[in-house]
């Protein structure tokens, strides 16, 4: 069952009913300023940071669902709806949401009243535009009210849901003509305000929560709009808001456009007021004035749409497959710049107060966008090696606003150090800026202590190789990349943290997956420590990657499948001799990409055990069998119900290494079929099952296990897009960047038998044009002329656009 449609023209997904599955929700902002949007107006934004600088305040987990946002009330001779559905539910004459890149667009029509509300962050300035196209599609005359309602949360999102014997006594507003500002806390500490205003002549306004509902009303029946005439109130203490009222007459066939912006503010501290107790308006002001016409906000949206085409347009596809095309050239680029935007930070899933920006999450991240923005993904990876300690481990979180790592979560999780060779490597086979290795970065953000970025890479290594266990594997810490594998906690204490409880001294628990992945990464490593002449640092990376590939062939390999970890006691996990989790996917997959054993067929083994055992109609599942009950001595992963999350649930992120692994062997058709359980767009004639967004990709999809299989959750921020898009752009489609040149290697399924793939790399647009022949011989023309090898090389062409063909 579908509730819409792809619009591939416009690049947008459109939603016919407000009565989706869940709420289907979209991203606003690129840079600083970014909102959450639902399908019918729920969500929130704010300012760089989720938890910190929270503009405005939404209720997670409540009843019903989807409550609080950016709504618009009309009054229409006492007839109360709202052209989102939400939060009235009057019943719509017609309905409408558009999702697009960076924007969107929701209509509703009742009593001959069309309402369009189009939201979207431009480019230049810290706010939403909020534009309202009214329209009378009657034969008469129409007299209606307008209102708008957002509720102001106190900033930092935390204090504002559990300090409430201060925060209603703290509330504070100004309203100066069309226009209401929120400067809860501006009197002391706080330099920052929020405002809301409209380019229209107030008929009344109202800035007190209760005053605008009534006590015991809600937002789906607030007082003031049923009866049709705002209070004028001013916040005093309690719950600040902004709501509007406007008086509108229109004409038949009469349309009006009305500009609402929700801004931010940050002035100097010695230019904080205008004047005592007021603050200073200036730059609100100018934001105001800027987006005052209708001209200058279609010019923000036309700026805003080809700030997308743009970046999308760095690796696009046709085919005869639409849902591949879309997917490739508009869905998971978008999902992998939202992603890197708010790393996991605010959905729909994550409240934002938990969790800033992830170090492993981030440095994976940087593979699915580098291609698009290069220069952010530079200034990411510093970012990101800032939070390293000088012993080459990382606190795993850090705060976008501070960018101080988060004492909370801490470090020790020892997979980390590794993902950011991942990143850096990306980044220089993407743009071949070797400068970057010579910056200078701090160790903890510590000024006094620093080093290259090159030498924070050795530390990587050196964590790794120099905390190894009995049976010279690396160790696991408190969790490798599976945060729910947690082999050094013995936790028995209800709300303890699985993750940062540590009551074991964790030099036994070992990892065979980190140990893949040193064995994947390290090669490429070596490669490029020769590439600047540093032949010694690549000799010894490879004498590491033998010893640890040697570990894994000897003590990491369980007849038919990788092991997955050994735990504190030395015994084995994902193993035949357990009798639950007898395997799991991550080691198959990045033991597979490391092609550890291929030369003995250990590879075949362990992609063929994948297919037997952890393959279902819906993805391949984490682990089988599911964990029946809690496990003292694995953690996390055993308190989840069979199905569910880690204890066999579909882990979306980890199914494309597999993918990645069975290009690597050949087998396309295998690596194709597992992309498309996947993949949303595949999946939209089954949303009624699968629930989410049916244009991102969720973090998980329950197993078979569960009681709905095929159900999927924790949608858009999740590293499962960025490895997605590795996976079919660099290794299904075959066209990736590397040190000397872009490489042309597919691996397609024979539906796809013709296929051209645009790549934008290095200043030059190569056209790739791949005769999918399965004939085993492979042919590359580079304008004109074969190259031997797959790779183009740097050299080949002037450009700006070079015609490639690859026969394979």
């Amino acid at each position: 069952m579908k509730f819409g449609y792809f619009d591939d023209s416009q690049m947008e997904y459109v939603i016919t009913t407000p009565r989706t599955p869940r709420p289907w929700i979209n991203y606003l902002g690129s840079q600083n300023f970014f909102g959450l949007i639902s399908n019918t107006a729920g969500g929130y934004c704010f300012y760089k940071d989720a938890r910190l600088r929270r503009l405005t305040r939404y209720r997670y987990n409540q009843v019903p669902v989807d409550t609080g946002g950016r709504y618009f009330y009309i009054n229409d001779g006492g007839a109360v709806w709202s052209p989102s559905w939400q939060p009235v539910q009057a019943e719509l004459d017609g309905y409408e949401c558009r999702h697009g890149l960076g924007y969107t667009r929701i209509t509703g029509v009742k009593n001959d009243l069309k309402v369009e509300a189009l939201f979207f962050v431009p480019l230049d300035h810290d706010c939403e535009i909020h534009r309202v196209t009214l329209t009378n599609q009657g034969k008469e005359p129409k007299s209606f009210k307008l209102f708008s309602l957002v509720e102001f949360c106190l900033w930092n999102a935390y204090d504002d849901m559990t300090n409430f014997q201060r925060n209603f006594n703290t509330g504070e507003v100004e309203v100066d003509g069309s226009v209401i500002y929120h400067k809860t806390e501006y009197r002391e500490r706080r330099n920052h305000f929020a405002f809301y205003g409209v380019n229209h002549p107030l008929a009344g306004f109202d800035t007190d929560r209760h005053s605008f509902t009534g006590l015991y009303n809600g937002f789906h029946n607030p007082e003031v709009v049923v009866n049709g005439q705002s209070r004028n109130s001013v916040a005093d203490g309690w719950s600040p808001i902004a709501s509007h009222c406007l008086a509108i007459t229109l004409a038949p066939g009469e349309s009006r456009e009305l500009i609402f912006v929700l801004g931010y503010v940050e002035n100097d501290p010695e230019q904080k007021w205008e004047r005592p107790g007021v603050i200073n308006k200036t730059k609100a002001r100018r934001i105001l004035a800027d987006y005052a016409s209708p001209d200058r906000v279609g010019q923000a949206l036309a700026d805003l749409r080809d700030y997308w085409t743009g970046l999308l347009g760095v690796y696009t596809v046709a085919s005869a497959d639409a849902k591949l095309n879309r997917m490739v050239n508009i869905w998971n680029p978008y999902q992998c710049m939202v992603t890197f935007n708010l790393s996991r930070s605010a959905s729909y899933f994550e409240s934002g107060i938990g969790r800033g920006i992830g170090f492993r999450d981030s440095n994976q991240d940087i593979l699915g966008f580098v291609g698009m923005v290069p220069e952010r993904a530079r200034a990411r990876i510093l970012d990101l090696a800032a939070t390293q300690f000088p012993d080459g481990s990382a606190y795993h979180q850090y705060q976008p606003l501070t960018k101080r790592g988060n004492a909370d979560a801490g470090s020790g999780f020892n997979d980390d150090p590794l993902w950011l060779l991942y990143s850096v490597i990306a980044y220089l086979k993407e743009s071949g800026d070797y400068a970057i290795l010579d910056e200078v970065v701090p160790f903890n953000n510590d000024p006094a202590v620093t080093a290259t970025l090159f030498e924070h890479l050795e530390c990587s290594i050196r964590h790794v190789w120099e905390h190894r266990g009995p049976h010279g594997l690396p160790l696991i810490g408190r969790a490798d990349w599976n945060d729910c594998l947690n082999l050094n906690c013995y936790s028995t204490t209800p709300d303890e943290s699985f993750q940062t409880c540590t009551s074991k001294d964790g030099k036994t628990a070992e990892s065979v997956f980190v140990a893949g992945m040193l064995v994947h990464i390290g090669p490429e490593y070596a490669r490029l420590c020769r590439k600047l002449g540093r032949d010694d640092a690549a000799a010894s990376v490879l004498e590491k990657v033998a010893a640890i590939r040697q570990a894994v062939l000897d003590a990491g390999f369980d007849g038919e499948w990788f092991l997955r970890a050994y735990d504190d006691s030395g015994r084995k996990v994902g193993s035949r001799e357990n009798d639950e989790g007898q395997i799991f996917i991550e080691p198959q997959g990045m033991c597979g990409m490391a092609r550890i054993g291929e030369e003995k067929g250990l590879t075949l083994k362990a992609l063929d055990a994948v297919k037997q055992r952890l393959d279902t109609a819906h993805g391949l599942r984490l682990v089988n069998p599911a964990y029946s009950g809690y496990r003292l001595e694995l953690g996390e992963i055993s308190t989840y119900p069979p199905g569910y999350k880690e204890n066999a649930g579909i882990f979306c992120h980890n199914n494309p290494w597999v993918m990645i692994a069975e290009t690597m062997v050949g087998r396309a058709e295998r690596a194709f079929e597992y992309y498309r359980k996947i993949a949303p767009a595949y999946r939209e004639e089954i949303s009624d099952l699968h629930r989410m967004e049916p244009y991102v990709y969720s973090q998980m999809i329950t197993g078979s296990d569960a009681k709905r299989h095929g159900e999927a959750k924790n949608s858009w921020l999740t590293g499962t897009a960025a490895w997605n898009f590795v996976a079919i752009t660099q290794y299904i489609l075959g066209v990736r960047p590397d040190f000397e040149g872009l490489v042309v290697d597919p691996c397609l399924p024979a539906e796809l038998a013709e296929v051209t793939v645009t790549r934008k790399f290095r200043g030059v647009a190569y056209r790739i044009q791949i005769a999918n022949r399965r004939s085993g011989h492979y042919r590359l023309t580079v304008a004109g002329r074969e190259v031997d090898g797959k790779v183009i090389p740097l050299t080949a062409g002037a450009g700006p656009v070079v015609e490639v063909y690859c026969e394979t």
